[in-house]
């Protein structure tokens, strides 16, 4: 319970109030002081250089994409920048693929497009990192193509009411990460799901570290970290609290269902805390693995229901 304490902290500078408008000019370039109307004139006028956009509070129906460069999209008052519904290529509020996005303090809510795949952040290309920012009331959060040699990092920020998997389209995902060589989650929140996977990832390396993934609310939800084709890694310091109402109740934690691209040895997975909540009256299993690999399954706290391993 004092991890979730300390997560519930981290989580309060994202609940303050968002101004009804934006001021005229609310994109203003650090380095130089130029101030925009539009989010995209402030990401042009970067270009392929290093640039921090500061965002001012209010509620915004603006988007943009990052073709090139190293753009920081900072709220001033963290929490207090929203971006509302607006979508750019058909894709997200924010489409990245320059060299490296940083987007901090940010609550993005309302992202859908007719495919199902709607996303606060969509990650094309290059590193990612997303701090204290909330995505919420969307079809994704985060959405990733291939990127090899990128990392994602993603740390004190909360993913509520994401997912789905209706209407014939593939399902969509909390956070989605492609083909990527790392992606790490630290001090997040999970919660409330409509659809899909909380984390779903085909990195090949994975971190995931004191979150917590509440799926109480959850509604026909599946696994809470889907490893989609195996990763090595660390999973530690969670707490998982599988719902009543899932679309798949057969393990919280998978590796590799979907094939075995990268070597699951040595993942380590350790220290967490595992339950069903009440009216969640099903069998299930804590680690399900396709791989084979040598996983190393360590001390971890399972509630009743949830048998501990099993391999398919």
């Amino acid at each position: 319970m004092k991890r979730l304490a300390l997560l519930a902290v981290a989580f309060t500078a994202l609940s303050g109030p968002v101004l009804a408008d934006a001021p005229r000019a609310p994109y203003m370039i650090a380095e130089t002081g130029q101030r925009f109307a539009a989010l995209q004139a402030a990401v042009d006028a970067i270009g392929d250089r290093r640039g921090t956009i500061m965002i001012a509070p209010g509620l915004y129906r603006d988007c943009a994409v990052q073709t090139k460069g190293d753009v920081a999209f900072l709220a001033t008052v963290p929490g207090q920048v929203t971006f509302d519904g607006a979508i750019c290529e058909g894709k997200a509020a924010l489409v990245v693929r320059g060299r490296q996005a940083r987007v901090e303090g940010i609550i993005f809510q309302n992202q859908r497009v007719s495919d199902g795949n709607g996303a606060g952040i969509r990650l094309e290309h290059g590193n990612l990192v997303a701090r204290q920012d909330w995505f919420r009331d969307s079809e994704e959060g985060i959405l990733s193509a291939d990127d090899p040699a990128g990392s994602v990092l993603i740390e004190h920020s909360t993913f509520s009411r994401l997912g789905r998997c209706d209407r014939g389209l593939s399902c969509a995902h909390g956070i989605y990460i492609g083909g990527y060589e790392s992606v790490t989650i630290r001090n997040s929140r999970f919660e409330a799901g409509r659809g899909g996977h909380y984390v779903k990832s085909r990195a090949g390396r994975i971190e995931v570290t004191d979150c917590s993934f509440d799926d109480s609310a959850g509604h026909a939800t599946n696994y809470m970290i889907d490893l989609s084709t195996g990763a090595t890694g660390v999973i530690r310091g969670n707490w998982f609290v599988d719902g009543p109402d899932k679309e798949n109740r057969t393990t919280f934690i998978s590796n590799a269902p979907e094939g075995h691209a990268h070597s699951a040895a040595g993942l380590t997975i350790e220290g967490n805390v595992a339950r069903l909540a009440p009216g969640a009256k099903y069998d299930t299993a804590f680690v399900v693995d396709w791989s084979g690999d040598a996983i190393r399954l360590g001390a971890n706290t399972i509630g009743t229901g949830i048998r501990r391993f099993e391999k398919r």
